[in-house]
């Protein structure tokens, strides 16, 4: 069992920049690949990013990439996801999600938190 809790999230200007983290409960963290999705209002929830156990192998969606960065710390049990150069299109609930592998869809997803706010204004 793997409980996630996300902070972070925020009011943000677009071009700025914020850092969401995905704390873990339990000792098997570093055994999941890790994952943020987003949520806006009125639309499914699309993948973001993943991450595999060792940190080693990173994936994200076209929309983000070069611009979010996925990382761990599997010492604190924590992950993290640095937005950079925000758009208001990146407005959406963040989740941070526990998988067996890097993975980019929802159902391939174990465990999941219960997300956190991010507005970016115009």
């Amino acid at each position: 069992q793997v409980q996630l809790v996300e902070s972070g999230g925020g009011l943000v200007q677009a071009g700025g920049s914020l850092r969401l983290s995905c704390a873990a409960s339990g000792r098997t963290f570093s055994t999941y690949a890790m994952g943020w999705f987003r949520q806006a209002p009125g639309k499914e929830r699309e993948f973001v990013a993943a991450i595999s156990w060792s940190g080693d192998t990173t994936y994200y969606a076209d929309s983000v990439k070069g611009r979010f960065t996925i990382s761990r710390d599997n010492a604190k049990n924590t992950a993290y996801l640095q937005m950079n150069s925000v758009k208001p299109e990146d407005t959406a609930v963040y989740y941070c999600a526990a998988s067996k592998g890097v993975r980019s869809l929802e159902r391939q997803y174990d465990y999941w938190g219960q997300g956190t706010q991010v507005t970016v204004s115009s």
